[in-house]
């Protein structure tokens, strides 16, 4: 089992903690965290884009003028898309740009991003980060002891609770520093 120090909130070591190796002792697999950042990004994405054909735009039920014997061109209504203010041919309609992805390899995936941060060394488990009310000023505290002040930092917190809940309001107003919960991690977190 791979182990690696444990922190408490003033940033020193207070011991040492086992990871477990199907988590942490992994070969990241970069193709599969794409394809997760991906299906992530697709499932954001609103898909409202519209515009209106030349049957939905409003008007346009008469012949502009007669077919022959006028020396202009034929037409047939004042909506079509070659006119002024007339319909859009091929345009966007609204659409789901969602894809899929099967469970197991999102989950392969965020195991593959926490172990190459952990192979980087850029994983750092601390022993109880809790607060009494969410400061801002808490979290630059132990930003400041730690030495990642101007480091985009992620914070993972284990369970939903008032004592993390404040954590995560904590670091809404700082830039760079997020906290979300363990349960629900994401590829672009």
């Amino acid at each position: 089992m791979a182990t690696t120090d444990l922190y408490n909130v003033e940033g020193q070591k207070i011991g040492t903690y086992e990871l477990k190796d199907e988590v942490f002792n992994i070969d990241p697999n970069p193709d599969l965290m794409w394809r997760y950042v991906d299906y992530q990004l697709s499932r954001r994405r609103s898909g409202t884009a519209s515009t209106k054909t030349r049957g939905e735009v409003s008007g346009g039920g008469r012949k502009p003028w007669i077919q022959k014997h006028t020396g202009r061109a034929r037409h047939g209504s004042i909506r079509s898309p070659i006119w002024r203010h007339g319909g859009v041919s091929h345009g966007p309609k609204p659409r789901d740009w969602s894809k899929s992805l099967p469970k197991k390899m999102k989950r392969l995936a965020v195991k593959s991003a926490i172990s190459q941060r952990y192979r980087e060394g850029n994983l750092i488990i601390m022993d109880d980060l809790k607060f009494d009310e969410p400061k801002s000023r808490n979290i630059r505290e132990v930003l400041k002891k730690f030495g990642f002040s101007d480091l985009k930092v992620l914070f993972i917190l284990p369970q939903k609770s008032v004592e993390y809940e404040n954590v995560k309001l904590a670091c809404r107003n700082i830039s760079g520093v997020k906290a979300i919960i363990a349960d629900n991690p994401g590829a672009t977190s």
